[in-house]
């Protein structure tokens, strides 16, 4: 799941409003929306998000909110390291190896870090 997708279902179930009652009210297919909750979709256009945001009557600090992490929620990322350090590229494939070993703990304590 990405963080858009959390926020997404969060928002949608605070409200009592069912996927597929959310889908017909924005004119996507179910199955999309389910994909796009649990990360098995891109990241969502900016229109799509304005969309949502509209749907949702969302404002504000909340809006923006939910921009960046629309912007920070694609499931496949990819980093380059072309011109970095050793140290950078190791990095960045120990952590492409490893993700998905990590505890939610260390997964925080990173976040953390490069925040």
């Amino acid at each position: 799941m990405t963080p858009f997708g959390e926020k997404l279902r969060q928002l949608r179930r605070q409200r009592g409003i069912s996927l597929k009652q959310m889908a017909e009210d924005l004119h996507l297919s179910s199955a999309y929306l389910s994909a796009l909750e649990h990360g098995h979709r891109g990241r969502p256009s900016p229109g799509l998000v304005m969309q949502i945001l509209g749907y949702f009557n969302v404002i504000w600090d909340e809006a923006e909110e939910l921009k960046q992490l629309a912007l920070l929620s694609h499931p496949k990322v990819t980093i380059d390291t072309a011109g970095l350090s050793p140290d950078a590229t190791l990095l960045a494939n120990r952590l492409a190896q490893r993700i998905g070993d990590l505890t939610e703990e260390e997964l925080s304590l990173l976040l953390g870090i490069v925040k």
